[in-house]
């Protein structure tokens, strides 16, 4: 079985950007545009690359790390989209809840991007919250003729969102407690309960480290999906801040 998922490198260089605007999307996520001359080469070719946000930490020479994925950007246009989950009460949430044009972001990365080559008939993407910017961008960006199958748990019908693409849609929606979120129960009978498309379709997770665990274990075991077709990732693990696994590639 051919290898779909091609991974490039990228030069690693850190940058001061500058807030343009901020938009409360929903109850639970913030938008935040950034912008400035140092945003020129910014690379970012995969849905779901991460640059590293840097935050003031409790020692003025050891800042507070945060991954996040780049919702959107326009080179043309000089901005940088960054959309944060505000489920918790670290360094990220607390900065997005206060910034105000004017104000300044030290990013750093992507290191590198993950592109997945456009030989599926249909595209199947699950998380939690802290996923939906890479699910979004990866909607937006597919093409027409394909199929963007989501399935995605938020806290109530408030935080839903829509996303504008020339891929086919079908959206699902899992209502649950932000409290509830490192349980993967919910999100695992919901994906039992999906019914796949005929044709080639590759399967993308992202969501607290065991739920994400758990999903992948179902598709790969009980649906019998091929592995080079399948792509998982703990973007948090619930009682350590600021940690991920990505060890579930």
């Amino acid at each position: 079985m051919e290898n779909v998922i091609t991974r490039h490198r990228h030069e690693l260089k850190r940058r001061t950007l500058t807030v343009q605007a901020t938009e409360r999307l929903t109850p639970h996520m913030i938008r935040v545009t950034l912008g400035g001359e140092e945003l020129e080469g910014f690379t970012s070719l995969g849905a779901d690359d991460h640059i590293k946000l840097f935050f003031p930490g409790a020692e003025a020479d050891k800042p507070e790390m945060r991954d996040y994925t780049p919702r959107r950007h326009d080179a043309k246009a000089g901005t940088l989209v960054l959309d944060f989950a505000t489920h918790d009460a670290g360094p990220a949430t607390a900065w997005a809840e206060a910034a105000v044009p004017g104000d300044t972001l030290r990013i750093g990365g992507p290191r590198g991007s993950a592109v997945i080559a456009p030989v599926f008939d249909w595209y199947l993407l699950i998380g939690d919250e802290t996923a939906l910017p890479a699910i979004g961008r990866r909607v937006e960006e597919l093409p027409a003729g394909v199929t963007a199958i989501t399935l995605a748990a938020v806290p109530g019908p408030e935080d839903e969102q829509r996303f504008e693409s020339a891929a086919a849609q079908e959206a699902h929606w899992l209502h649950r407690p932000v409290a509830e979120a490192h349980e993967p129960e919910a999100l695992l009978e919901a994906a039992r309960g999906l019914a796949l498309p005929e044709g080639r379709g590759f399967v993308w997770i992202a969501a607290e480290a065991r739920v994400a665990r758990a999903l992948k274990l179902h598709f790969l075991d009980e649906r019998g999906h091929p592995a080079p077709w399948l792509k998982a990732a703990g973007y948090w693990v619930k009682g350590d801040a600021g940690s991920s696994d990505k060890a579930l590639d």
